[in-house]
């Protein structure tokens, strides 16, 4: 894979500091960029780094055009993780292999499967009765889509991953392996001791544009769907519960977990190992920090912190460092009441 600045610059849509003719052979990141790499420099409290990198070139906002343009060649963007990104797209696209269209001989396809032109099924995979495959997508070796289940075009399924019995995906998403989406939702009955099995006859759906991490689960809704709208992003190890509701472009971290029936927002995040508990609403812009547990709906925009209680992040801020104080405190309290009785 070989590119030129000149041609990366166009494609940027950045403004080019240097000679178009550079050739660059591979992405770096900046403190391990050697002359035949491009990296990028989102924040600019690492202009040291910018100024030792030996990249070839640099992707650089605006503001520290000077100090890139003295160390080398750069691109200006006006945002430069913005470019970053849309870079590794372009070079994913030419860098990497590209399915064969058609079925593998290895492949199970039951009856009334409907599988469009362009999409591509591979070795060992199973797709069962009346399921859909759309045009361009991929259902990689290993994987599975159930009865009367729906892939949408260009979507990729990647090996080992789970579209459930009539579980739908839209179109251009992406199911990394290991996922499970329409595995059974946490019902069960109490019965005189003993667990009675709800059976869980809502399906999943999806929307367009929505990546699943490695080894995610998403379960089937107990009598509606679980729903996942569009441009929903989840990370590995991500447990979403039965009939949950999640807006679209939402984003989670590793080992969020979501308790069945809450209903989370658009533009919601949730940083890893955070909790939300079931039955709860999130409205839109709601943006939980790591390790938060959510015990009660959110209705009000903003960042929130902490575990027992949580609360909007600027006043838990105030209270843990108020708490880091505690013990001193206390000494400062003895000593007082000490010197009071003396």
């Amino acid at each position: 894979m070989r590119a030129r600045l000149g041609e990366l610059a166009a494609l940027l849509d950045g403004e080019l500091v240097g000679d178009a003719a550079i050739e660059i052979q591979r992405i770096a990141p900046l403190e391990a960029a050697g002359g035949d790499a491009i990296a990028f420099l989102s924040n600019p409290r690492y202009q040291q780094q910018l100024i030792a990198s030996k990249a070839a070139c640099v992707i650089v906002a605006p503001a520290i055009r000077d100090v890139a343009a003295a160390r080398g060649a750069a691109i200006i963007c006006a945002d430069p993780y913005l470019a970053f990104a849309r870079l590794t797209q372009w070079w994913a696209q030419r860098s990497r292999p590209i399915p064969a269209a058609g079925v593998h001989a290895s492949a199970v396809v039951e009856e009334g499967v409907q599988i469009a032109a362009g999409a591509s099924v591979g070795a060992l995979a199973f797709i069962g009765r009346g399921a859909v495959i759309g045009a361009g997508a991929v259902v990689s070796a290993q994987a599975h889509v159930g009865a009367g289940a729906f892939v949408g075009q260009g979507t990729a399924l990647k090996p080992r991953s789970m579209l459930g019995e009539a579980c739908r995906i839209g179109a251009r998403g992406i199911v990394h392996g290991g996922a499970v989406i329409g595995a059974d939702g946490f019902g069960f009955a109490p019965n005189e001791g003993r667990w009675e099995k709800i059976e869980q006859l809502g399906a999943v759906v999806i929307g367009d544009d929505v990546e699943i991490g490695a080894n995610t689960c998403i379960d089937r809704g107990a009598l509606e769907d679980t729903v996942l709208e569009d441009g929903v992003k989840l990370d590995n190890l991500v447990q979403i519960g039965h009939n949950v509701r999640i807006g679209a472009h939402s984003a989670f971290a590793g080992c969020v977990g979501v308790a069945g029936s809450a209903k989370i927002g658009r533009y919601c995040t949730a940083g890893g190992g955070a909790i939300i508990l079931g039955h709860l609403e999130l409205v839109d812009h709601v943006h939980i920090t790591a390790a938060t547990v959510i015990t009660r709906s959110i209705l009000k925009p903003g960042q929130y912190s902490g575990l027992f209680p949580f609360d909007d992040n600027a006043s838990w801020e105030k209270n843990a460092a108020t708490l880091r104080q505690l013990h001193s405190l206390r000494e400062r309290i003895r000593a007082l009441e000490k010197k009071d009785k003396s």
